[in-house]
């Protein structure tokens, strides 16, 4: 496997999108927003928190570029940018699920 090498540039516009996911909250919103296209109400609703803050946290993660919105009549819809943004936030779940597993079976 090739070395994969980051120019400072590159460095920095990873660690604000890991920095964005540091976010409980906004992880938990970005993972809601995986397989389907969802309106702010819906996914305030799924993760338990004010439209407001959802829609605070949904314009940081779009500035990121880590999802998109598409405006159906008045309702806007989000849902994850990309194969490789889905890729990375469900590797990372199946990561720590399968950690938390193994340490489970150790008890």
């Amino acid at each position: 496997m090739a070395q994969v090498v980051l120019d400072e540039e590159r460095a920095t516009e990873l660690a604000e999108i890991f920095r964005l996911l540091g976010d409980a909250n906004r992880l938990r919103i970005a993972v809601v927003c995986l397989d389907e296209p969802l309106c702010v109400s819906d996914i305030a609703q799924q993760v338990g928190l004010s439209a407001s803050l959802v829609s605070h946290h949904l314009r940081l993660l779009r500035a990121a570029r880590f999802v998109r919105a598409h405006k159906e009549g008045k309702q806007v819809f989000y849902v994850s940018a990309d194969e490789q943004a889905r890729c990375v936030i469900k590797d990372m779940v199946s990561h720590v699920s399968a950690h938390r597993d193994a340490t489970d079976d150790d008890d």
